[in-house]
């Protein structure tokens, strides 16, 4: 089972998160061929957002968004409040560089992370910062202290069939406590890749903090799941209207969709199109264009 554990380091103030994926990132992977260093940074940010999402208290959606890169151009990876996870990339050309943030996205991009909450769950928040660091868990630790003034380590692993992460973070509004803060970061500092990948939580947690006082929650299932579906193909064509849906089909014979997080492939035929602005009719929704 793909799970996150949330664990508290009390005498230190500190709260943290550990994950591991399995069949999410091989479900991830399986809708495209990523080069090597793409799927090194999307594994990372996977498992990043559903360490960020175990931090926040919302009902909604957790998305993590790089943009403007070059030669990847666009990353983004999204967790929901129950668990269900999707993420995809963009890029240009052949990819034959090390995995690293200034490689893959150059100076000119943004991180932005964006919390869109469900209808009447309250207000949408989106923070937009430039990427400053060789990793993504440096870009990441830069925006919680910049951002949200709060001290944070993370550590991230993507391997063949999965990807980890830990997460510690001080806890907000807590007394400030230096050196219980760096006993904890420089133990987490510790962690291998192979050990993040393969260990089990109370194996992995007992090794970095042995020594301290621990407490470890249940855990919380994830999984993959894409947001696309043949309705929201219809409502988007409801958007574009009548007449310009129309015009496309009978310029190209067939409308095609291809949702760029699962690779599932929607076509909309004539006969199609006719029950969807039949369908529009009947609702009174005839003129949304």
């Amino acid at each position: 089972m793909d799970k996150l554990h949330r664990f508290l380091i009390d005498d230190a103030n500190v709260r943290g998160e550990w994950v591991q994926l399995d069949k999410a990132w091989q479900a991830l992977t399986d809708c495209a061929d990523y080069p090597a260093p793409v799927r090194q940074m999307l594994g990372e940010a996977f498992a990043a957002v559903a360490l960020l999402s175990a931090t926040i208290k919302y009902k909604g959606t957790l998305v993590i968004q790089v943009n403007g890169g070059n030669p990847l151009s666009m990353l983004v990876v999204q967790a929901t409040s129950e668990g269900k996870m999707r993420g995809m990339a963009r890029w240009s050309d052949d990819i034959d560089v090390e995995a690293t943030v200034p490689n893959l996205f150059g100076k000119e991009a943004t991180l932005v992370i964006t919390v869109e909450p469900e209808e009447g769950q309250g207000e949408r928040y989106q923070s937009i910062v430039g990427l400053e660091g060789n990793t993504l868990a440096e870009c990441l630790t830069a925006y919680f202290e910049q951002s949200e003034q709060l001290k944070t380590r993370l550590e991230l692993a993507v391997g063949e069939t999965s990807v980890a992460g830990l997460m510690v973070q001080r806890l907000p509004g807590t007394a400030e406590d230096e050196d219980g803060w760096n006993r904890t970061r420089m133990l987490a500092e510790t962690v291998k890749t192979d050990e993040l990948l393969t260990l089990d939580v109370e194996t992995l947690l007992h090794r970095l903090f042995h020594e301290e006082n621990l407490r470890l929650y249940d855990a919380e299932a994830l999984g993959f799941e894409c947001g696309c579906s043949q309705k929201k193909v219809d409502d988007m064509l409801i958007g574009l209207g009548r007449k310009e849906a129309q015009e496309t089909l009978r310029e190209q014979g067939k409308i095609e969709v291809t949702c760029d997080f699962c690779n599932t492939h929607y076509q909309v035929d004539e006969i199609d199109l006719e029950r969807i602005f039949s369908e529009t009719v009947i609702e009174g929704n005839d003129s949304i264009h």
